[in-house]
This record gives structure tokens, sequence and C-alpha cells, in this order.
């Protein structure tokens, strides 16, 4: 079973990702049984037979880097996970799509990166609202895996404000000979 990053531990994920195969339409793609994660584009086109399912917690969403979080706006609260895709690590288009479904939509279910997540930015994905951390199968060994997890705190007091901190660093602190 897949590994994942959650909530700062090493955990079998039970998720099965969809992915539309080339020249599959979101209408003919194949939704398994069990806890699964649907392209934005299969929801949209397969929400009356989906939604069921996302309300027992069996169905989540994935968003696309071209994705708003505006495309969901009025299912976000019945997703028990939704994931945002890296197609590249320098595609940082899902920090912005996480702290908007952290701060403007409310979400506090599962928010899961998946795609091209590389362990430098683990620190940077749970600050702008990430829980769950999904690197590639093939990318970091158990191991490794371990090693990443620690590095997730390498950086205690960040300064500037994010949806784990919403205050900046100035904020926060309590200076000598400061006026309350």
């Amino acid at each position: 079973m897949p590994k994942l990053i959650k909530n700062g531990r090493i955990v079998a994920d039970d998720w099965q990702i969809v992915s539309l195969a080339e020249g599959e339409t979101a209408g003919d793609a194949i939704v398994p049984a069990g806890r699964t994660l649907v392209p934005l584009a299969v929801w949209q086109a397969r929400h009356a037979e989906l939604a069921a399912r996302a309300d027992r917690g069996e169905v989540g969403v994935w968003l696309n880097a071209g994705d708003g979080p505006e495309d969901i706006d009025d299912d976000v609260k019945r997703f028990a996970v939704i994931a945002v895709n890296f197609p590249k690590f320098t595609d940082g288009r899902g920090y912005s799509t996480a702290m908007l479904l952290r701060t403007r939509y409310g979400y506090t279910g599962e928010l899961r990166a998946i795609g091209d997540v590389l362990r430098d930015q683990f620190n940077y994905m749970t600050r702008s609202g990430f829980d769950a951390l999904q690197p590639r199968a093939d990318r970091y060994t158990d191991e490794q895996l371990e090693a990443a997890v620690a590095s997730i705190s390498d950086f205690t007091q960040p300064y500037q404000a994010s949806a784990t901190h919403p205050q900046p660093l100035f904020r926060r602190v309590a200076r000598a000979g400061a006026k309350a």
C-alpha cells in the first residue's frame, strides 16, 4: 500500500487516485469502489452520481495546477479529502490553492499535495495548509521518507504569515520595552 506523510507521520494511504487516460473523457472514466480521488473534470461531469459517495467520505477531488478552488466552491465542505496536484516542482500554483482553500473557503478536511512533491518543499507545503504530502511512490525509500518527516520542522518560527501562522513573526513576539 502506498505511503504518505499525514500530520507529520508516515501512514498507509488507502485512497486511489483516478487519472484520465489519453483520449478518455471525464464522463467515461472508471471510478472504482472504495476511497477514490477523482480529477475535477470527472467530479463536474458525474456530480450527481458521485455526490452521495462524497457525502459518505468515499470520494474526494483533486485539482490540477490550472484549477482553482472556486471550481468546487459549492462542494468544498462535502469532501473528506481534497488533493492538489503539483505537475512539476517549479509550479507553485498549488500553494495558492491550498491557502485559498484553508482561508477563504474554510476547508477543514484533509488537504493533500500530490504529484512532484519534494522534501525541500514539505515545510512550505505544510505552512500553506497541506496536512498530507504524497510524494511519488518511487521518489523516496522508507528511510528517506522518515528523514523527510523530520525536515518538516526545520524552521520553527517562520517570519511570514501563513495558514499555520496567521500572524507574522513581529506580531507573535513580544519585545522588551514594547508598549502594549
